[in-house]
């Protein structure tokens, strides 16, 4: 589960960075057109409005890499050139000498060079955003990746399960790691790419799976705690159900930590024993 959430987390930074290229694109059309009207209207020789179309090219790598960026700087070449050939007050042999070379080799240079830039920035920040909502020791999402992914579920208005898990206890041979590493594998094994696994606490995890009422939440919660317990993994499970039991993340958690603690209660002579088992 946990490559399917941060699948998730992937597609929502795809969404965001897809419209910002839209606004970049955008804008920088709106500049190349503004730039040339004003070249044919206001330009004089030694005013120098060609140079804003910098700022067009600029926006153009920003927004989709430096293949595109250079292509924007041969385009605000051929635009400078065009308003020089079709503008009175600048003379048209300017077209041919060697300043108009030097622009065309700085403006494709400067769009090259930002889009490159802006591809290896977009990378990094799409690592760090996925790394950002991972757990470190368990690899599966975090708390803050968790409440994403249940804000998504309710927002689709289809019924699911919230499951809490809680690890009860360790042999005092364990590793505590390597305990919630093995809690974090039967789960995804057990679930599979369909559900939300998320490590949420020291050594609480938490489950989002399609369920259609409050018994098949419950069936799921104690098949999965029958497997992770045959497993070597001592836990329990809390268990709620959407819409049935709550309408939003809080409502929900609060119940099936509820039903966790209750349980953990009227099981604790289990759980003593399995520190004995321990000793």
């Amino acid at each position: 589960m946990g490559d399917a959430a941060a699948v998730v987390t992937t597609d929502d930074a795809c969404v965001h960075a897809a419209h910002t290229t839209r606004a970049f694109v955008a804008t920088s059309a709106l500049i190349y057109a503004v730039v040339f009207s004003a070249f044919l209207v206001l330009e004089r020789p030694g005013l120098g409005i060609g140079h804003f179309y910098y700022l067009a090219i600029a926006l153009l790598a920003l927004g989709l890499g430096p293949l595109w960026g250079a292509a924007g700087g041969a385009l605000a070449t051929l635009l400078y050139a065009t308003g020089v050939y079709l503008s009175h007050t600048v003379p048209s042999s300017e077209i041919f000498t060697v300043s108009t070379q030097i622009r065309f080799l700085n403006y494709v240079a400067i769009g090259a060079l930002l889009g490159w830039f802006a591809t290896r920035y977009r990378a990094a920040i799409a690592e760090l955003q996925i790394l950002a909502q991972r757990d470190i020791v368990t690899g599966l999402p975090n708390t803050r990746a968790f409440e994403l992914a249940i804000d998504r579920r309710l927002a689709a208005g289809q019924p699911f399960a919230l499951l809490v898990v809680d690890l009860d206890s360790l042999r005092f041979d364990e590793d505590r790691d390597q305990a919630l590493r093995g809690v974090s594998d039967a789960l995804s094994r057990a679930l599979g790419p369909e559900a939300d696994v998320a490590r949420v606490g020291g050594e609480e995890f938490a489950v989002l799976s399609s369920c259609e009422s409050v018994e098949q939440a419950a069936q799921l919660a104690a098949r999965l705690e029958r497997n992770l317990c045959e497993s070597g993994s001592l836990v329990t499970f809390g268990w709620s159900a959407y819409p049935r039991e709550g309408q939003n993340a809080l409502t929900l958690y609060r119940a099936a930590g509820e039903r966790l603690y209750a349980r953990r209660v009227l099981r604790e002579p289990r759980v003593s024993a399995g520190r004995l088992a321990g000793v």
